[in-house]
């Protein structure tokens, strides 16, 4: 079966974006973009939330026109290339998008799971990934720590009823300041 991976930053003070929706903050060094491209080499399709979708497809479509930094340049092609899937209950269509879920998210979300292929990767947001850990559907959490304090903004865990419990199976430094944690689901 094929797992949902999810890879997120995150500030010191547990911020997925700034108190105005900044995401200027993350800094992606040599060693945290190799450690991005291998969780996109281990999947064949990205997962995004309606919020991150947006931000993705401003960018990452042209992205070599608007920066010349390593990582930019080698994640843009296989971004473009790679079949994308957008979960929204307002977006019909898009140019970018292999496919639009906008109901039955757990059976839909359990329906991809179930297909061949290689693992799914659902890539920031904070609101899908809650949907998802929810139903029981991530697999792994990869989590990149910079070090930033926001001071405010979306939080990386909404509030929850229920107590989730991880098994934390990795950890590094990349680049001397970023600690990514991986936790697989219990």
């Amino acid at each position: 079966m094929r797992k949902i991976i999810f890879w997120v930053h995150t500030s010191i003070d547990g911020h997925i974006d700034g108190p105005n929706g900044e995401f200027d903050w993350p800094v992606m060094g040599e060693e945290l973009s190799a450690y991005s491209e291998a969780l996109g080499d281990r999947c064949d399709t990205f997962l995004y939330g309606r919020g991150v979708w947006d931000g993705m497809v401003a960018f990452w479509p042209n992205a070599e026109s608007m920066s010349d930094h390593p990582h930019i340049l080698k994640f843009a092609p296989r971004w473009r290339d790679t079949p994308k899937i957008v979960f929204s209950r307002t977006l019909k269509d898009t140019d970018w998008a292999t496919r639009v879920i906008g109901d039955d998210l757990a059976e839909q979300v359990a329906d991809l799971k179930r297909q061949e292929g290689e693992h799914l990767l659902l890539t920031g947001g904070s609101s899908l990934a809650a949907a998802l850990t929810a139903h029981g559907l991530i697999d792994e959490y990869h989590i990149a720590v910079h070090p930033v304090v926001l001071g405010g903004g979306r939080p990386l865990f909404t509030p929850r009823d229920e107590r989730l419990t991880l098994r934390l199976t990795e950890s590094r430094a990349c680049d001397s300041q970023v600690v990514v944690m991986r936790y697989d689901r219990v």
